[in-house]
């Protein structure tokens, strides 16, 4: 999956230190950072490349020896804005895992600027990755949500689902966030009664996968149909929930997703049971 790096070792523990020349530095504008993409490898500019136009910086997390910066200036000539989509797509595990992860810290700096307490501007904080009103003394932590991934099953069938008001034209999993007040299974019950009107037991968890396309920490989880098997979709999330035969599936691991790797595991009949 993307976090998938090794041998690879990512260290995120914060430190508050200044860039150097040799740092690789990060250029967001949206869901977009700067880079060049060379015949599937993936280039960031270096701190020596972006000067003090680059900055200010936040430090955001290391590789190996390897240190990454967020700059909040003007990006250096000679590169160009790719997707996160377009990383996605990359041959470079290390690089697109580094902008991915990126790209949601350097969210979190931007949607924090400001106090949501009484409007002043925030400023981060030298222990920790924080960012403090000086006025009121709000703290801001970067913030993760919960969701699942769930894999309901009948037998040798897998239910796939296409949703009705997104981009993602494939098939997937049923999905959802985790709400207030209730347990992660207590997710999985709902969010499957939710989008497809059915009910499972037996629920079996997976593994986890962080996901800063949208902030989350996924948790995936394989279950048992429990009941009859007649679909009733949410119609204003999803446009189709259909069941497929284990011989029906010719899905390839992308080695991205964490939905991708569980259909490609019931497709090879080897899913938890």
């Amino acid at each position: 999956m993307i976090q998938d790096i090794a041998p690879h070792v990512y260290h995120n523990e914060y430190r508050e230190q200044s860039p150097v020349a040799g740092d690789t530095v990060l250029f967001y504008d949206g869901a977009k950072v700067l880079c060049r993409l060379e015949e599937g490898r993936i280039r960031y500019p270096l701190f020596q490349e972006a000067g003090e136009a680059g900055g200010p910086y936040r430090y955001l997390f290391t590789i190996d020896a390897k240190r990454y910066f967020l700059g909040l200036g003007q990006g250096p000539e000679g590169y160009g804005l790719a997707t996160l989509q377009q990383l996605r797509e990359s041959r470079d595990p290390m690089e697109r895992f580094a902008g991915v992860t990126g790209s949601q810290l350097a969210q979190w700096y931007r949607d924090s600027s400001f106090c949501g307490r009484c409007g002043t501007p925030t400023e981060p904080d030298h222990k920790e990755r924080m960012m403090r009103c000086p006025k009121c003394g709000a703290t801001i932590y970067p913030r993760i949500s919960p969701a699942v991934i769930v894999g309901v099953t009948d037998g040798d069938k897998l239910l796939l689902t296409k949703y009705s008001d997104r981009p993602v034209r494939g098939y997937g999993l049923i999905a959802g966030f985790n709400e207030i007040g209730e347990t992660i299974e207590e997710t999985v019950h709902r969010e499957v009664r939710e989008e497809v009107g059915l009910r499972v037991k037996n629920l079996r968890f997976y593994k986890s996968q962080p996901w800063s396309f949208s902030g989350c920490l996924l948790m995936g989880f394989f279950c048992d149909l429990d009941g009859e098997e007649k679909v009733t979709l949410q119609e204003d999330e999803l446009a189709e929930g259909t069941w497929f035969s284990r011989e029906d599936l010719h899905y390839t691991d992308e080695n991205v997703s964490l939905t991708n790797e569980m259909i490609c595991l019931f497709q090879a009949g080897k899913e938890p049971r």
